[in-house]
């Protein structure tokens, strides 16, 4: 592993002589490859999927795991979307000069070698990469074991391109242990590794918050919650909620809970249910929830359970106050909504809400780094250093002083 990550980073040198244009023609490049390359891919996908069939993974991570050639087509459009951003090394972020008359300028710069730890989705491996690559940042991955072949095939086909432009393959790479004692391993090789994004289960991102040396962004659980207020449009907050939920149940920006405004309860839950029902989500409730519709008990443990599968808990509460008490206590701070028609109450929510994403009469659904238009993201940052929400090529950058002076010495 040592051996490994050392040339991961003596490689990232290489990124100080790489003009912007050429990572970009690298990148678009990239692209083409992983759409010249898609029969390998799925093949490589279809041994993950048979082997996830029979290891009986839930249907959410199955469909996280799937690639068809739609998919491969939408890496290759991100890959592409990428290339087309800003140039985000290089900018000056701020400059002034001092009393002393010191030239001093902010600069943006790459991070330099990070670490991704991630589950299930392929499609994380070049959307980071890529990323990664723009910000002339070295990405070194551990993808879950479900994913394997996928990760690998993906990883080598990215691989091809960098060295046929004569770059060194380790600028994107799969770490050589990926077992639990080789994350053990990563997550202290601050020598050589300067920050770590673990994307997975609330277990992962514990294990490698507790454990690593190495500067950690949490890509935390989406403990995600819409609060429908007495002054909400029935018709709006029923549409949302339903997105925010049946869309896509297993990633981190769905609904796990609904709060309801007491007020309305017994007029908008059985409408929820009716909608719910038809789309096959197997309701939770508290007391009050359950004398109005017939639904599952939900239990304080479920209210603080990321459920990513159509299961959903609802809870009545009295007014917004409720719903921020709820939330300021089972919120992972991930992306939190009230639909109302209130602009008081809405900007209330607004405020107390610590969350890296707080919506007004929309879908948490848009917490997404495409969504908030970067293109792509590396992760869901629930940290509040140094980045939060979704973590775009901005967010791989750190910064660095410039200072000039003409025979400057400090006199006090």
């Amino acid at each position: 592993m040592e051996k490994f990550l050392q040339k991961a980073k003596e490689a990232s040198r290489v990124f100080t002589s790489l003009s912007g244009a050429k990572k970009n023609d690298i990148l678009k490049e990239m692209a083409e490859a992983l759409r010249d390359n898609v029969t390998d891919l799925l093949k490589a996908n279809s041994l993950d999927m048979q082997i996830g069939i029979e290891n009986s993974l839930p249907v959410a991570l199955l469909d996280r795991l799937f690639l068809d050639e739609k998919r491969i087509d939408a890496m290759a459009v991100a890959v592409e979307e990428i290339a087309a951003l800003k140039e985000p090394v290089g900018r000056m972020l701020d400059g002034w000069v001092t009393e002393d008359g010191l030239k001093i300028e902010k600069v943006s710069i790459p991070i330099g070698v990070i670490g991704i730890i991630y589950e299930s989705r392929p499609n994380v491996t070049s959307d980071a990469a890529a990323l990664c690559f723009k910000s002339s940042n070295v990405c070194v991955f551990k993808g879950g074991k479900e994913a394997e072949h996928s990760n690998k095939a993906i990883a080598e086909v990215l691989q091809t391109v960098l060295e046929r432009n004569g770059l060194p393959k380790e600028l994107i790479s799969l770490i050589p242990d990926s077992s639990r004692e080789g994350v053990n391993q990563l997550i202290k090789m601050d020598k050589y590794v300067d920050l770590i994004i673990p994307r997975g289960g609330e277990g992962l991102i514990r294990h490698v918050s507790q454990n690593a040396t190495v500067s950690v962004v949490k890509h935390d659980k989406g403990q995600c919650h819409t609060y429908i207020d007495k002054d909400a449009k029935f018709d709006d907050a029923i549409k949302i909620a339903i997105n925010a939920k049946v869309q896509r149940p297993g990633v981190c920006n769905a609904m796990e809970t609904l709060l309801v405004d007491k007020v309305i309860a017994k007029e908008i839950l059985p409408q929820l249910k009716e909608a719910f029902d038809a789309a096959h989500t197997e309701l939770k409730g508290c007391e009050d929830t359950r004398l109005i519709i017939e639904v599952a008990t939900a239990t304080e443990e479920d209210f603080d359970t990321e459920y990513l599968a159509n299961i959903l808990n609802i809870r009545v509460v009295e007014g917004v106050e409720g719903a921020i008490e709820h939330i300021i206590r089972f919120g992972s701070g991930h992306s939190e909504a009230i639909i109302t028609e209130n602009i008081s109450t809405a900007e209330a929510f607004l405020k107390s809400i610590d969350a890296s994403a707080v919506y007004v009469n929309a879908s948490t659904r848009f917490t997404d780094g495409d969504a908030f238009g970067f293109g792509a993201e590396v992760g869901i940052s629930t940290n509040k250093l140094h980045a939060r929400g979704p973590m775009g090529i901005e967010s791989l950058t750190t910064y660095k002083y410039l200072v000039k002076g003409q025979g400057d010495i400090k006199k006090d």
